[in-house]
């Protein structure tokens, strides 16, 4: 990618968002992470104690739940589904 001076980033999103919510820096060369949340959403890691996802752990896991302008407000003329996806 030096040919065509391409800046090539990782990053990680959901269904229900409208773009990666997760992005590498510019210039990052670290792998095994796809980067730091945008400033578009906030996030937070929920526990899921029957997966052993605990977020107080030495590692932490968790559910990733997300808010903010990229992330969708339901399903179109789908209430049903809306109501699953969605959380208070």
């Amino acid at each position: 990618m030096v040919v065509l001076s391409a800046d090539i980033r990782e990053g990680y999103g959901q269904t229900e968002t409208s773009a990666a919510t997760f992005v590498t820096k510019k210039g990052e060369r670290r792998a095994g992470h796809v980067g730091g949340v945008t400033r578009a959403v906030e996030f937070k890691l929920v526990d899921i104690p029957e997966m052993n996802y605990i977020t107080d752990a030495e590692i932490p896991k968790g559910e990733i739940c997300l808010r903010g302008e990229p992330v969708f407000t339901g399903y179109y003329k789908d209430k049903k589904n809306t109501d699953e996806a969605i959380d208070k």
